[in-house]
């Protein structure tokens, strides 16, 4: 401590889980601020994954699918996942084990080579969901 004062500095214990606890002499604001800035820094390069949502309906034509799959491969190129929603309204719900399953398994081959699933075609209430990442 006296060592410290006498430098004008402050005494900065770095590791207190150490035998014996390590301490540093140094400027403890200017310390703190250059840790702050690390932080900022570290802050700007991460990465933030977004989950987008694509929705279908059973009866979804040919080539409104194909444009649905251009955009999850948009979504995917971005580094996104994405989540594809296929909603059954009123009696279409008969043909979720069928038609719903083979459109959702169709969309996964489609992408095979850009995607991964992370969660297969399950059912939510009146809607089947399934969650694609890019493959990294």
């Amino acid at each position: 401590m006296s060592k410290a004062q006498a430098v004008g500095l402050d005494l900065v214990e770095v590791s207190a889980s150490a035998e014996p606890p390590v301490c540093r002499i140094m400027d403890y604001g200017k310390f703190r601020y250059e840790q702050s800035k690390k932080q900022a820094e570290a802050k700007k390069k991460q990465a933030v994954v977004e989950v987008k949502e694509i929705k279908l309906r059973p009866k979804t034509e040919k080539h409104d699918l194909d444009f649905k799959v251009r955009n999850i491969r948009k979504f995917l190129a971005q580094k996104n996942k994405v989540k594809v929603t296929l909603r059954f309204r009123g009696r279409e719900i008969v043909y979720a084990d069928s038609l719903g399953l083979e459109l959702l398994n169709q969309i996964g081959a489609i992408l095979e080579d850009v995607a991964v699933i992370v969660q297969p075609p399950t059912m939510e209430g009146r809607q089947m969901v399934m969650f694609v990442a890019p493959k990294s």
